[in-house]
């Protein structure tokens, strides 16, 4: 067997644990030194997970001369940085989604992947939960193509907290991290770009600074259409979820389980080896390096998506 994958992994909260988990569970890749903002809590983290380093300071990290590789889950308005320092390193660099929290940042960091020809990767999950996949690979086939696609994005987040409901030291945004899910989806899935894009929000909260409600419709080329709903407002039931209306099935996905339209469960067990669509993400990113390849969801690929986000940003702020 070759040589193991050294990585970093930075930002340990509620979804740099749901990456320790999935890395777990792969061979020939080991987490050398974990990085967050809270040196205690880090240390704990790192204990129960075997990591030998622990620091607050990303740059510590990348000097490590045996890494081969950094997984971001830091704050969004960080993501294009540190990407771009992970890559000015040397380093493979995959981080959580969003890309970036501007058309700009999404470029720049595409930029020096392109310059570097190193792995960069974000972290579009939803290319990669068996729910999605089996999709997929439906289209693929011949076998359904998507008319439209209905989804709703909830959560009650009226303070500022992540998914563990713990206290965030940042704000969390529906339009540049919610809504990149499924207009990258989207695009994804109906295998043709996005060329029409409207959306509509709802009253800036007045303490967090952003909205909270969230009404987005997407067209792509080939005619599919998407309504997206996203909301901090709402108190239940939470999480995404995702109705494809198609020519000859309608599939209801939520995150890696998958329904028919009559709401009875599709066996997806073996779309792929986990059902874990986190996992799944970070088995597709060390193959990419082990292959010398680009990934799927690689930023190049994801980049279109961006420019839609930007363009609705300005749809937004131009009221």
């Amino acid at each position: 067997m070759s040589k193991p994958i050294k990585v970093v992994l930075a930002g340990a909260g509620a979804f740099g644990i749901k990456h320790l988990d999935g890395i777990k569970n792969i061979e020939g890749v080991e987490v050398v030194s974990l990085v967050s903002r809270d040196l205690e809590k880090t240390r704990e983290v790192a204990a129960k997970y075997g990591i030998a380093h622990v620091t607050t300071n990303l740059e510590d990290s990348l000097a490590l001369p045996e890494v081969d590789a950094v997984i971001l889950c830091t704050p969004t308005q960080m993501h294009a940085a540190q990407s771009i320092a992970c890559m000015k390193a040397g380093k493979h660099v995959q981080v959580e989604i969003p890309l970036a929290d501007s058309q700009r940042g999404a470029m720049e960091v595409a930029a020096m992947q392109e310059q570097t020809g190193l792995v960069a990767m974000c972290g579009h999950t939803r290319r990669f939960n068996p729910s999605h996949q089996f999709v997929h690979q439906e289209i693929a086939a011949g076998r359904f193509n998507i008319q439209q696609m209905d989804v709703q994005t909830y959560f009650f987040r009226r303070t500022n907290m992540n998914a563990l409901g713990q206290a965030r030291s940042w704000t969390d945004h529906l339009l540049w991290h919610h809504a990149a899910h499924t207009v990258d989806l989207f695009a994804y899935q109906a295998g043709s770009p996005i060329v029409k894009a409207n959306a509509i929000q709802g009253p800036i909260h007045p303490v967090l600074g952003i909205a909270m409600d969230m009404s987005i419709q997407l067209k792509a080329a080939n005619g599919a259409i998407c309504t997206l709903s996203l909301s901090f407002n709402n108190e239940g039931p939470l999480g995404t979820f995702f109705r494809y209306i198609g020519d000859t099935q309608t599939y209801l996905a939520r995150y890696d389980d998958l329904y028919n339209g009559k709401d009875e469960k599709i066996d997806v067990s073996q779309v792929d080896v986990s059902m874990n669509g986190i996992e799944l993400q970070d088995r597709e990113f060390f193959a990419a390096i082990r292959e010398g390849r680009q990934p799927n969801s690689s930023v190049a690929s994801v980049l279109p998506c961006y420019q839609v986000l930007h363009d609705l940003e300005q749809q937004l702020n131009a009221g």
